[in-house]
């Protein structure tokens, strides 16, 4: 669903769903909880729609009743309450939706990225950033434009951090094709690709522009997942106009398997490199 200013924000709602499904799978009830709690049942109710926060005390009284015996998945539901309400330096990007999701990225262990345009942030280089960012906003002050470089600098962190995120990304070789910078960013551009995909923690494929596959790439979408058990995959969409967070299972389902798809029609990492060094030829050439 859209994320507004004054909706709880997407690492609330995880947690919120989390609650819920461990009453639910101990086959208990509000009402149980609320006992267990001394609370009202209407308490319960706010945790599990994200309109409220919860003391590790209380957290602790549930994790009991719902059978939660388990330490690592004790201390993981734990830092997720923490990390629901925490503010982290993606607050000060300026931008509430975009700070929303950098702070779920950041809780993420995977991201399977679909992208037709430009190459993913994760994977960009300052400068391409910036040419990107002044196509996109032509009255853009050298202030933003410094900001935003330095906002996808700090995100790229996740993929070298102590346990860093495993990114999969399919490309569409149309970004290949896209000069949206001079000849030296673009094959700078290339060979930062080129070295990500050498990563162990990095998986980048190509979608050649002759695939039919080509049909199903309506606009970019990334699926994410977390480490703990209990908390379900999120699907994130953007457009000119709108930012969207699919929660539910059916909607998640339906993106992966269009992922999968993508995934078995893509050339693969090897392959997938050759179309990269030929766009680096072609933009590297004297």
């Amino acid at each position: 669903m859209p994320i507004s200013k004054n909706s709880p924000t997407i690492r609330q709602r995880r947690f919120a769903r989390v609650l819920r499904d461990l009453r639910t799978s101990a086959g208990l009830k509000h009402t149980d909880a609320a006992e267990a709690l001394a609370c009202t049942p209407s308490k319960l109710t706010r945790l599990e729609n994200a309109q409220s926060g919860i003391r590790v005390v209380d957290l602790r009284i549930l994790l009991d009743l719902y059978g939660v015996t388990d330490p690592k998945r004790r201390e993981d539901i734990e830092a997720m309450a923490r990390g629901a309400s925490q503010k982290g330096w993606w607050n000060r990007v300026g931008d509430p939706d975009y700070a929303a999701y950098i702070a779920v990225e950041q809780d993420a262990t995977e991201l399977y990225n679909v992208e037709t345009s430009p190459i993913p942030g994760l994977l960009q280089t300052p400068a391409y950033t910036e040419a990107v960012i002044r196509l996109l906003v032509p009255d853009a002050t050298d202030e933003h434009i410094a900001t935003q470089v330095k906002v996808r600098t700090e995100r790229r962190k996740v993929l070298s951090r102590a346990t860093p995120l495993h990114l999969w990304v399919v490309l569409a070789e149309s970004v290949l094709y896209h000069q949206v910078a001079s000849p030296e960013v673009m094959a700078e551009q290339w060979e930062f690709l080129l070295a990500a995909s050498r990563e162990t923690n990095v998986e980048l494929q190509i979608l050649r522009r002759e695939s039919p596959l080509n049909a199903c790439l309506s606009g970019p979408f990334v699926i994410m997942s977390f480490p703990e058990a209990a908390d379900s995959d999120i699907v994130y969409t953007v457009s000119n106009r709108s930012t969207v967070y699919y929660e539910e299972a059916s909607d998640v389902e339906e993106y992966t398997t269009v992922f999968r798809r993508l995934n078995m029609a893509a050339e693969n990492l090897d392959r997938s490199r050759d179309l990269i060094y030929k766009a680096l030829d072609r933009d590297g050439a004297p």
